[in-house]
């Protein structure tokens, strides 16, 4: 088992240059610890390009923002495929990442993508609350109120989101001299894929006034959905993410479908330049970690099926006892009352 992690250490230290762009989702690690009220600071995490250095020292408040994109990145990529073979493992121990991430996978589209999305969120919702000094609600919407409502509140902010966010997630594909050009227009790409989404998240948002909470009359304002269902969108375009190569379109290279190069890219799909492994079984080369000892779901016929994740392999069961609330009471005025059940269930992990 030692050997085996050792193995495994060195292996996501070997990092490529191309995980270095997004290096800063190690700030999970001790960001939250500084105060980010220094210049020195922005020193803390290795690896991050002179520009974003720079962006760090003129806009220290911004810091805090950007830590918590790179929580609510791990965290949403997790939960958004925890059904899949492939459940975002690659991010577990940033800023070290796993190879896949590092060879243009379809894995590697949709993390950057995802971190891209998530630090122009921050920064936006940040602004709204008055957690930054250099911003403050979003402009008010240029569409008429309707007879019902009236424009108000506070907006989360996404034009600045998505100038501060783009400036800083893509300054190490633009900066960089070295490298492979295929793979920075690929981060680029999806990069800002990654900021559609997000902008096509922008909802309108409502709260009631009147007697006894009759509604009779809303304000509304323009906010952002929860990243996580920015993330559930990233998924499906994952999924259907498209094979790219690089190659000459007129005078210069491009990225081109490999099945179907007579069209360009979309600007809405996820791209990726190599195939990825399969997830099924634990091969550190690859960055798969297998999905031995994974749980399944017996009864499903999608992703986390337990012929689809255990890979053909079978699966063991065991129960489960569980105790939780129930037999719940509302009591006048005002408090709940619940007993404690205790019930078995049957679980399923992978061979």
């Amino acid at each position: 088992m030692e050997m085996r992690n050792l193995i495994v250490v060195l292996t996501v230290l070997l990092s490529s240059e191309y995980c270095g762009a997004i290096h800063w989702l190690g700030l999970t690690v001790n960001g939250s610890s500084v105060g980010w009220n220094q210049t020195h600071h922005c020193k803390l995490l290795d690896g991050l390009v002179p520009d974003q250095l720079q962006l760090c020292r003129r806009n220290l408040e911004l810091m805090q923002s950007i830590v918590h994109a790179a929580k609510q990145t791990k965290l949403a990529c997790q939960k958004t495929f925890s059904d899949m073979r492939w459940n975002c493992s690659s991010i577990v121990h940033a800023p070290h990442f796993t190879p896949d991430l590092e060879k243009g996978t379809r894995e590697s589209a949709v993390v950057f993508a995802l971190a891209s999305a998530a630090v122009s969120h921050s920064i936006s919702r940040a602004c709204a609350s008055g957690e930054l000094p250099s911003c403050s609600c979003g402009p008010a919407p240029a569409e008429q109120a309707g007879p019902d409502f009236r424009w108000g509140g506070c907006g989360d902010n996404l034009r600045y989101g998505l100038q501060m966010g783009s400036a800083f997630s893509d300054a190490p594909m633009k900066k960089s001299r070295s490298g492979s050009q295929a793979t920075k227009l690929m981060h680029l790409h999806n990069n800002a894929v990654g900021r559609q989404v997000l902008i096509d998240s922008m909802e309108t948002k409502c709260k009631c006034h009147g007697v006894s909470g009759s509604c009779s009359v809303k304000t509304c304002w323009k906010g952002l959905q929860d990243l996580n269902d920015v993330a559930a969108d990233l998924k499906s375009k994952y999924l259907a993410a498209t094979k790219v190569i690089h190659r000459h379109v007129g005078t210069r290279k491009q990225l081109v479908p490999r099945e179907l190069d007579v069209r360009p890219v979309r600007e809405s799909e996820l791209v990726y330049l190599v195939s990825s492994p399969d997830y099924c079984n634990e091969n550190d080369k690859q960055g798969s970690y297998g999905t031995q000892d994974r749980q399944c779901n017996k009864t499903s016929n999608g992703s986390d099926s337990c012929n689809l994740m255990c890979c053909g392999r079978g699966y063991n069961a065991y129960t489960e006892k569980i105790v939780e609330r129930c037999q719940c009471k509302y009591h006048w005025c005002c408090y709940v009352t619940c007993k404690k059940c205790e019930r078995t269930v049957e679980r399923y992990v992978c061979k």
